[in-house]
């Protein structure tokens, strides 16, 4: 136990892990120094992101070309540490950039807020008392959504919610807001503590005041097409058929869906992360979705109708091109450049394309050659940085193995026989 560890200088805070938890002091404190930004303001800019910092710790940024949505072409900024991910978003972009590309639709961007509470008295007088401090509870607002309200935003609606049949004594304020192109976490809060401190009755107990990230009035929807013909080179129907089942096997089958569903977040993830968005809380929410029909489920559809190929997913996006990260991180900036400055709205149907793209290589890859041809060679290069391989042993193993199985184990015995010479 230490007391006042948030107290200690950065220099400090890394003494002490070194003493007590490093098992190579000196190389634990090198490779922490290793990965602090020289440019002091910058470090001081990450630093003020979260609480007892000690250093950076970075994953790959990268970029995937050839994305045509909608008409219009974008290089998509990704972040992530996961082989093939790019690589896959790049092969999409490039075979749908041929075939009329992606189109994306914003279906509705509505978000919600709760304040959840007890009341133990009746129904009837709470409903009574409700309707008649509605409009007060969201005049008592003003002072906040002043400014969202002249970009289109604030409140929707409020409306009491009775969950007694779930929990004794328990109901809820279900707020609705619009929150333009800002994600909106701190503004829906605040109003939400606003409307709460308005909202006092005796029996009233209120127990918190939140925003959920569970937004399915948030949603866009993103779909590719084509001929049969053109969906693969040989035995094109039959390639597509199995396709189409797979994605219905996700439909029904909880163990299959979940790791369907996770590779579409790899690519939805990755370009969260990469424009300074909250990937954890988009990740939540799509879950969510994926099982609001009582059974968790494939977040996209596809099937075959009159000749044609058709896939696509429809999810709910919680975005922000302004405000958090958005504007403060210099990569997440860029990013949104890189994106040519995107609103909110355009943004959710780039990440929800990037999301669809990741799901059609990997769909496409099991229902052809298997998902670990691609997966194991873009992954070659992470085994020979474990294995310690030179620059030379490196190129004479790529070679070697091009078009053959990729293990670590099959690696490994190769570079042992170089460097013995056998």
């Amino acid at each position: 136990m230490i007391k006042g560890f948030s107290k200690l200088s950065k220099a400090e805070k890394i003494d002490w892990l070194a003493e007590n938890f490093f098992y190579e002091k000196d190389k634990g404190i090198e490779t922490l120094e290793q990965y602090v930004n020289e440019n002091a303001q910058l470090q001081q800019l990450h630093d003020e992101f979260i609480e007892n910092t000690i250093s950076n710790f970075y994953v790959p940024y990268a970029v995937a070309p050839n994305f045509l949505i909608n008409g219009t072409s974008y290089v998509i900024p990704m972040a992530i540490e996961e082989s093939s991910v790019v690589a896959a978003a790049a092969l999409t972009a490039k075979f749908w950039s041929s075939r009329g590309g992606f189109k994306a639709t914003v279906l509705s961007t509505t978000k919600v807020g709760q304040v959840h509470f007890t009341y133990e008295g009746s129904k009837e007088v709470l409903e009574e008392y409700f309707l008649s401090v509605k409009n007060k509870l969201i005049h008592a607002t003003d002072h906040i959504t002043a400014n969202m309200r002249k970009r289109g935003g604030g409140i929707v609606d409020i409306e009491l919610r009775d969950r007694t049949s779930d929990l004794e004594n328990y109901y809820q304020l279900h707020v609705r807001f619009q929150t333009g192109d800002s994600m909106g976490a701190n503004f829906i809060n605040s109003c939400l503590e606003s409307i709460a401190a308005s909202f006092q009755k005796e029996g009233i107990f209120v127990i918190m005041s939140i925003l959920s990230n569970f937004v399915p009035e948030c949603l866009v929807r993103a779909e590719v097409s084509c001929k049969i013909e053109e969906f693969f080179p040989e035995n094109a129907e039959m390639y597509a058929r199995k396709f189409v089942q797979a994605v219905e096997i996700a439909n029904v089958e909880p163990y299959r869906a979940v790791t369907h569903n996770k590779g579409i977040m790899n690519g939805i993830d990755a370009v969260v992360l990469a424009t300074g968005n909250d990937f954890r809380a988009v990740a939540a929410g799509a879950h969510a979705y994926a099982c609001r029909d009582g059974q968790y489920k494939s977040l996209t559809q596809a099937e075959i109708k009159d000749g044609n190929f058709i896939f696509s997913i429809e999810i709910p996006l919680s975005l922000g091109t302004v405000g958090g990260l958005t504007k403060l991180h210099p990569l997440a900036k860029l990013s949104m450049e890189i994106l040519q400055n995107p609103t909110a709205p355009e943004l959710m149907q780039i990440v929800a394309v990037a999301g669809l793209a990741q799901n059609f290589a990997a769909l496409r890859a099991l229902t052809t050659t298997g998902i670990q041809q691609g997966h194991m060679k873009m992954h070659l290069m992470n085994i020979l940085n474990q294995l310690e391989a030179n620059v030379h042993e490196k190129e004479l193993i790529s070679e070697a193995f091009k078009g053959k199985t990729v293990s670590h184990s099959a690696i490994a015995e190769y570079l042992h026989l170089l460097r013995t010479g056998h």
